[in-house]
């Protein structure tokens, strides 16, 4: 008779025991897994930088203009009445000073001509008349006041002379008809209100050229009623142009104008900025951003190294390439380069500024 098959309890007690054994013994570095490691690719693409505590600045945003300085600004009248024979420049254009810019044809041009071979002519005129009554005093012929008449005549006549010289250098007027329009100064033409065969007075209330140098330029910011008492002179301000939107001018308050528009009910304050490539134009459209300071010190990181996600924010605390935290900080305010934090992090601590946001994904994902 066959005997059956059977396993006691104890055989089956000494195969579980084996089995559990073989598992326990693993190498712990298998059992140990990590979750996530920075690789040496990723190492090179982000930066650090320690969260360290710093002065509190506000910062204000206003819509402005972009001006020329009023002191490097030249508006150029004609002198003379006529008609407009030609124009040499345009909207825009550089001129040297002295450069012509349009030339009139004139009949008064031609009393400017008159008046000084009237001077040629009578200084010529009172230099004889003083010779002769010089000669005649010598002969005992006159007497010496006669003399001191004839050299104030004379005097008096080269003054006159002096006078039209000066205006024919003021005017650079030349021999004949034309008027020529010259530059003042040396600059960019912002306004040009003349055209070819235009008639002209000289009585005209609008310049025929506005010249201006913008090598300097003024940002002009209309600060609003409810925040006149929170500016003043000497506060930082940064400048942006919708023409060049990643090109930032540095610059400071320099002049608050005391005065409300009633158009706009808003107040002006002023900011210089360098021109020196000259990007910057006249009438163009910016805002002024207007930093000062809180008197208080926070910790802060740069805004790159927070991140917002689930209606919170959080930044990358790192420790090392396999141990880096996402942690949750409260924002006290934030500015376009800085954040300031009220909780959530602690001095010294590495956070990742360049991107934090890749990290973040790839850790929480």
């Amino acid at each position: 008779m066959q005997r059956p098959f059977f396993v006691s309890a104890i055989s089956l007690l000494l195969i579980v025991a084996a089995i559990v054994a073989g598992c326990t013994n693993n190498p712990p570095a298998e059992a140990e897994q990590i979750a996530f490691s920075m690789s040496d690719t990723m190492l090179k693409k982000v930066t650090f930088q320690k969260a360290d505590s710093s002065e509190v600045k506000n910062e204000m945003r206003f819509f402005g203009k972009i001006a020329a300085d009023n002191n490097k600004l030249a508006q150029v009248y004609p002198i003379v009445s006529g008609v407009v024979k030609s124009i040499a420049v345009e909207l825009g254009d550089y001129v040297q000073q002295g450069q012509i810019l349009a030339s009139i044809e004139s009949g008064e041009v031609a009393e400017f001509q008159k008046e000084m071979l009237n001077a040629l002519s009578e200084v010529a005129i009172a230099e004889k008349n003083l010779t002769v009554a010089r000669d005649l005093f010598a002969g005992k012929l006159n007497s010496e006041k006669d003399v001191a008449v004839a050299e104030k005549e004379l005097e008096k006549a080269k003054a006159e002379l002096t006078r039209i010289t000066e205006v024919y250098k003021i005017y650079s007027l030349k021999n004949g008809s034309i008027y020529n329009i010259t530059a003042p100064i040396s600059g960019f033409i912002v306004s040009k209100k003349i055209n070819q065969n235009e008639q002209i007075r000289s009585d005209i209330s609008e310049p025929l050229f506005s010249i201006a140098e913008i090598n300097e330029v003024w940002a002009l910011a209309n600060i609003t009623e409810s925040d006149i008492a929170k500016v003043q002179v000497g506060y930082e301000a940064d400048v942006r142009t919708l023409a060049f939107p990643d090109s930032v001018y540095c610059g400071k308050i320099d002049k608050i104008f005391n005065a409300i528009d009633p158009a706009t009910k808003s107040m002006r304050v002023r900011v210089r900025i360098p021109n020196k490539n000259f990007m910057l134009k006249p009438e163009m459209n910016c805002t002024v951003s207007i930093r000062f300071s809180e008197k208080k010190k926070m910790l802060s990181v740069p805004s790159d190294a927070v991140i917002f996600d689930k209606n919170k924010y959080w930044v990358m605390v790192f420790k090392d390439r396999y141990n880096i935290e996402t942690r949750q900080v409260e924002i006290y305010r934030q500015l376009p380069n800085i954040t300031y934090l009220s909780a959530g992090l602690n001095a010294g601590e590495n956070v990742i500024v360049k991107n934090a946001l890749l990290v973040y994904d790839a850790l929480n994902d």
